[in-house]
């Protein structure tokens, strides 16, 4: 490398003489997509006000990586490029999702991005025991190169995971370590706030919040929500329910944020809220009356509020019978296509067995309320760091925007 390119690198590569502090550890963060960038701020958020480690933040490619870097760098956040990242050594690597993390120069902790693991690898896992078919991100095909196991610590929300890991890929089972799930104890930590955020968000006394969530992929409600979408604006009086939707981001990422807004733009003129794919969706979650979802995470995290869900779709044999999406499938009513909808979320609502709910709940992880405390310990572990001497503390979700804030309109589309 000469020298005049060797002085265009990030600081935080060069290091040396550009740098204000020096000797700190260097912890990168690889931001795959949007997805990947919420769960992975949970765990960033345990560094904060540590002044030994710097955090470096880099994109990694990905089919649904469109955007990660610009909302990166909204945040005020420094975006090193993939190519120099993977050129320059680390002392821990923290990543949410397995592409080219064999190429990082750091021991890599490679965490869940949902609830658990939903998803079953499409066609057989070559070498796997039992079942051919193998939760995604626990197999093989995710966790190995050239016949190494790649991520440093495996981390998983619940035992049974480490079950699922023994079948999957047993060389990877001693890298695995339970510490629960950030997303359960956020939602946890803000049900307390549940009228604040229904204040901000503007819902007025007596009116309901129907929030519909969708995972991405051709079997998730997206695929067809010009079947239950206008229903929902057309059958539910507006005086008495606001809706919402809320989309996995990899629809936005896979489509383009102009052409889901176009989609939409005629559901949005009928008072359709859409949620922007970089949405704390926690609180809008925490304060829904009613969740109407398919097999995605955010229906599952929906188990944890109290609210009634009614399952749009079913989710067939593409997801892990023992996903806490699968025990909620057997619990949940059903969407019906021939009875008026205002009348299902009344029996859904009448029919709610908050002990049902909880078994599903209890899925999600089996260390509640421990994953700030727990992950931390494996990080600091891994850096051959002392953890600061105070309680990490599960902050509630921040108080949302309105839901009619921000809906801009789509150029050539009327608003």
């Amino acid at each position: 490398m000469s020298a005049s390119s060797r002085r265009t690198e990030p600081a935080v590569i060069q290091q040396g003489q550009w740098l204000t502090r020096t000797g700190c550890k260097r912890v990168l963060v690889v931001a795959h997509t949007m997805t990947y960038v919420h769960r992975l701020r949970e765990v960033v958020s345990l560094l904060e006000s540590d002044l030994r480690i710097q955090v470096v933040f880099t994109v990694a490619p990905h089919a649904f990586g469109d955007g990660v870097a610009r909302h990166l760098r909204d945040l005020g956040i420094g975006v090193v490029p993939w190519e120099k990242a993977v050129g320059a050594g680390f002392d821990l690597a923290l990543a949410a999702g397995s592409q080219g993390i064999d190429q990082v120069r750091a021991p890599v902790v490679r965490m869940p991005h949902g609830v658990g693991h939903i998803k079953l690898l499409r066609g057989a896992e070559d070498g796997a025991a039992g079942p051919s078919r193998v939760p995604g991100m626990l197999s093989r095909r995710h966790l190995m190169r050239d016949g190494r196991v790649v991520p440093a610590a495996i981390v998983l929300a619940h035992e049974r995971h480490r079950r699922q890991l023994r079948r999957s890929c047993p060389e990877a089972l001693s890298r695995a370590v339970v510490v629960g799930d950030p997303g359960h104890d956020r939602i946890v930590a803000s049900l307390p706030h549940r009228e604040r955020y229904r204040r901000a968000l503007g819902l007025t006394e007596g009116r309901k919040l129907v929030l519909f969530t969708s995972t991405w992929g051709p079997s998730s409600s997206f695929g067809r929500f010009e079947a239950l979408l206008p229903r929902l604006l057309g059958e539910l009086p507006r005086e008495r329910y606001r809706t919402a939707l809320l989309v996995h981001p990899n629809v936005w990422a896979g489509h383009g944020g102009w052409q889901v807004r176009a989609w939409l733009a005629a559901c949005r003129r009928r008072g359709l809220a859409l949620l922007p794919p970089d949405t704390d969706w926690y609180a809008p979650l925490v304060a829904a009356d009613f969740i109407v979802g398919d097999h995605g995470s955010v229906t599952a995290y929906g188990t944890l509020t109290g609210a009634p869900i009614l399952l749009d779709r079913d989710p067939g044999e593409g997801i892990s019978p023992v996903s806490p999406a699968a025990h909620l499938a057997r619990v949940a009513p059903a969407l019906s296509p021939l009875h008026p909808l205002e009348g299902q979320l009344r029996y859904a609502a009448e029919e709610y067995r908050p002990e049902e709910y909880r078994r599903v709940a209890a899925g999600l992880t089996s260390e509640p309320g421990r994953f700030n405390r727990l992950m931390r310990r494996l990080v600091y572990r891994l850096l051959g760091l002392a953890e600061p001497a105070y309680e990490p503390v599960t902050e509630p979700a921040a108080v949302p925007a309105p839901l009619d804030h921000g809906e801009t309109p789509v150029p050539g589309v009327p608003a």
